[in-house]
């Protein structure tokens, strides 16, 4: 069974709770977090695989506590024609997805260590960052 790539938001009352232990716990789920931010004073995304043959009963019951579930559908991709590669996505790229190739200093692009948290779309200034659903 392949993993399930899904997005959670949740708000102030459930960053408090442990949603990730009950899904492994009750559920019997794979979990990897691809990604989490999550602080009790405000809300909260995490970016997650889910592997197991309950995953619906999870996130069913991830649903019932007011979490927002996401599936991760979508993908980003790089517009070579507008890509310039100066680089402004690198360092902002949380999994190294984009990175410098050197010595060429050219922007190289792993679609499958992204994890479309779109933050080189918001800091590419020629907009060749792209998401496709």
């Amino acid at each position: 069974m392949s993993p399930k790539r899904i997005v959670l938001r949740f708000g102030t009352e459930t960053t408090v709770k442990p949603i990730v232990y009950r899904l492994v716990k009750d559920y019997d789920l794979v979990v990897n977090i691809l990604k989490a931010d999550v602080n009790p004073q405000k809300e909260g995304m995490m970016v997650l695989e889910v592997t197991g043959e309950q995953s619906e009963g999870g996130l069913d019951y991830l649903r019932n506590l007011g979490v927002a579930v996401q599936d991760l559908n979508q993908g980003i991709v790089r517009n070579d024609e507008k890509c310039v590669m100066c680089g402004a996505c690198t360092g902002i790229c949380p999994t190294g997805a984009l990175y410098m190739e050197r010595p060429s200093m050219e922007v190289r692009f792993d679609g499958d260590q992204c994890i479309v948290c779109l933050l080189c779309t918001k800091v590419c200034p020629m907009g060749a960052m792209e998401v496709h659903l």
